[in-house]
């Protein structure tokens, strides 16, 4: 039998390819077709046949969304098995119409599964997996080289070429994350397919992949629970707005879209925090006690007066004193409403009290004098009952109440005494006061601040629980709807390219990889039709979402987890991070403090061990630090070298920032192609430099071709995770510049 040749076999695949390549398109082109017809069908005036449009619209467009982001990268793979037949692994499924014969897998379906996870000792019926490189773009992709893992021994080995894992982690870092759905490892890939229900904790060290399994698991979920996930969506929260830049691609890339994202500093809708507080603020303010001091600081605003208020009407004078105010109160918090929903019980509550008050005192003021009565009774007349004196009566109070409805300085004591509140304003005045901070609990003197400062990260989750006390204050005016051509308009688009996509053009940059965050989403909404489920997530704080992805997660304060786990009663979790990177003075020292007041012990923990990012070279330095501050954790093993030791040399303090910039240009010199940041405590007077510039907080979860990490001894004085992340940051050359002193 005449052997094939490594070209022969190279071209055969293109082809095969190409016509996976012709079948999306088609499916594409149909989708679209599908969408515009529906969207342009006339529907009447009838709310519901608006509805049932809008919804077809939906579901056609994101399926014009799903097959557009499955164009670059088709298919990476293909699985020979026992029985002789043959099957293709891609980004999305696909069927033959000529035969209705499966023409691509899905990744995530069941029988992709052995492409991750087959091995000789278990090769699950396969006898050769073989992963493709591709060049080109859709839908001129072709193959450019191949590697086969033999998992039989009859079978041949075809080409030998660089393993598709390490040609993935040698190729320069961009400035946004890849999927990784061509080269997931078997121990990830058990980590992605774990069930939807219930908390999983996922602890590796730096470069393990936990980012890219949280987020490869979440495209997962959607794809394995697609009717439950596709009405609730997906929450994940990242460390900072520069990480959900960096990862924020990855699931449109993978053609999902239910997904919102979102960091600690924006847990509180409509607040952006991005300033931090001193160490021992940070952790009173993420500690759980500080529900209780929240809840005390709200009841401290339902106040009593401190004098009486005297209120003259039309014909009495009616006075708030402690007493009537007291049993108003009363009345209101037994509704068990929040604050400013209660306010109407207690305002009305507060009126009848006054009616009833006014009522007896008219009533004393109308009685005959008392020797009158006397006489009357010396001369045995009978008392007569007038006429007319429960009509009377409701009159009387009829207008009693009239005059209290109108009477301002009523108004302006139920203000006093029971004011509608913001979240926004019941926090500052409360960390500006320090008799209310007093009032509140002991031991906050600490969080005394000027009213007007800045929000911190960690206020984001107590605004946020006081928005669960306060709630909403009173509705204002509707907005007005906007016109129907604008919801078109935001459809058409999305068909607009999906045609210039089908005619190839300029697919790169229609690669629908923006990310969604609260307040784009929130931006976008167009009232009066069927928004997305994420548009309709993001504007609405009290949505609860079908799954919630936590990344760095032992930077969370247990008063973060009890905000994010009220968005998620389902308790289905996919939480990420490692404790020796803890950052945060409010953070998880161990997984319990912070889950278990919530979870209990019913969560399921799985450690990533293999080091996919970080060069044996780099980690070795990497795992003195650790040993210094963590000798009980071991540093993941790193899969591949570097061929170069880190560089280090000490500089003068004085002239420091010259310095930093020849060594930001000599490293940029090696690298001709990647990614180059620097890293210090003090990023002053570094913002001109040609890298980017992190301080190691934000660093954390990014990756880096080269870093240029400057006066490490500074960060480790401060925090000695901090340079532990900092040290781990870099995927080819990492240098110290270390300052004399």
């Amino acid at each position: 039998m005449e052997r094939v040749s490594v070209e022969q076999e190279v071209d055969a695949e293109t082809e095969r390819i190409r016509r996976l390549h012709a079948l999306l398109a088609t499916e594409l082109a149909a989708a679209a077709a599908k969408a515009r017809g529906v969207l342009a069908a006339p529907t009447g005036e009838e709310l519901s046949a608006r509805y049932e449009r809008d919804v077809s619209v939906h579901r056609w467009s994101e399926r014009v969304s799903a097959l557009s982001a499955a164009r670059s990268g088709l298919c990476f793979g293909r699985l020979d098995h026992t029985d002789g037949s043959t099957s293709y692994i891609g980004r999305i499924g696909l069927t033959d119409p000529a035969d209705g014969e499966n023409a691509l897998t899905d990744w995530r379906a069941p029988a992709a599964r052995p492409f991750y996870c087959a091995t000789l000792a278990t090769p699950l019926g396969v006898t050769r997996r073989r992963h493709f490189q591709l060049a080109g773009t859709a839908p001129d992709e072709r193959v450019t080289t191949f590697h086969d893992d033999v998992l039989d021994g009859e079978a041949d080995s075809g080409s030998a070429s660089d393993p598709a894992l390490l040609a993935a982690l040698k190729a320069p870092r961009g400035s946004t994350m890849r999927d990784i759905v061509t080269t997931i490892q078997a121990e990830q890939d058990a980590i992605i397919r774990l069930p939807l229900s219930g908390a999983v904790v996922i602890e590796g060290g730096p470069g393990t992949g936990k980012t890219a399994v949280a987020l490869h698991r979440a495209a997962y979920l959607l794809y394995a629970h697609r009717e439950r996930l596709a009405r609730s969506g997906v929450l994940v929260v990242g460390p900072s707005a520069g990480f959900v830049r960096y990862v924020g691609g990855v699931l449109p890339a993978l053609g999902e879209s239910a997904v919102v994202f979102t960091t600690p500093g924006r847990l509180a809708q409509g607040v952006v925090a991005t300033a931090v507080d001193e160490d021992d603020v940070a952790r009173t303010k993420g500690d759980l006690a500080m529900l209780a001091v929240l809840r005390r600081a709200v009841a401290d605003r339902q106040a009593l007066p401190a004098a009486p208020i005297a209120l003259e009407l039309e014909d009495v004078t009616v006075v708030i004193d402690r007493s009537t105010a007291a049993e108003a109160r009363r009345r209101a918090r037994a509704t068990g409403l929040p604050h400013n929903a209660a306010r109407t019980a207690f305002r009305d509550s507060l009126g009848s009290l006054l009616v009833q008050q006014g009522l007896e005192k008219l009533d004393q003021g109308l009685e005959d004098p008392p020797e009158l009565a006397e006489l009357l009774r010396g001369l045995d007349i009978p008392e007569i009952e007038p006429a007319g004196a429960a009509e009377v009566s409701a009159q009387l109070r009829a207008e009693l109440r009239d005059d209290l409805r109108s009477h301002l300085d009523f108004h302006a004591a139920v203000e006093e005494l029971w004011p509608v509140l913001t979240p926004e304003q019941a926090l500052a005045e409360l960390f500006a006061s320090p008799d209310r901070l007093a009032s509140a609990g002991h031991g906050l003197a600490g969080l005394h601040r000027p009213e007007g400062s800045a929000w911190t990260v960690a206020d984001a989750p107590l605004l946020d629980e006081l928005a669960e006390l306060l709630g909403p204050p009173p509705a204002g005016r509707a907005q007005p709807a906007e016109p129907d051509g604008v919801y078109a308009a935001e459809v058409l688009s999305i068909l607009e390219s999906a045609d210039r996509q089908i005619a190839g053009e300029d697919p790169d940059e229609l690669r629908p990889t923006d990310f969604v965050t609260a307040d784009v989403l929130a931006a976008r909404q167009v009232p009066g039709h069927l928004a997305s489920v994420a548009e309709r997530a993001a504007g609405d704080r009290d949505w609860r979402y079908g799954h919630l992805v936590v990344d760095e997660a032992q930077e969370l304060s247990a008063m973060d987890w009890h905000v994010l786990l009220r968005r998620c009663p389902s308790r289905s979790i996919t939480a990420v991070g490692d404790l020796a990177q803890r950052s945060a003075p409010a953070g998880a020292q161990a997984w319990a403090d912070v889950l278990g007041p919530h979870l209990g012990d019913r969560w399921t923990y799985r450690t990533l061990t293999v080091n996919y990012r970080t060069p044996t070279e780099i980690m070795a330095l990497a795992a003195e630090v650790l040993a210094e501050f963590a000798p009980d954790r071991r540093p993941p093993e790193s899969v591949r070298d570097a061929g170069e030791d880190p560089w280090q040399r000490a500089v003068p303090a004085p002239g420091l920032v010259a310095e930093v910039r020849k060594a930001v240009e000599a490293e940029a010199a090696q690298l001709e192609r990647g990614t180059l940041a620097v890293v210090a405590a003090d990023v002053e007077g570094l913002a001109d430099l040609p890298a980017e510039v992190h301080t190691p907080v934000s660093a954390k979860g990014l990756e880096f071709d080269a870093v240029v990490i400057v006066d490490p001894e500074r960060i480790r004085a401060h925090n000695p995770a901090d340079l532990y992340v900092s040290i781990t940051r870099a995927t080819r050359r990492l240098g110290l510049l270390h300052v004399e002193r």
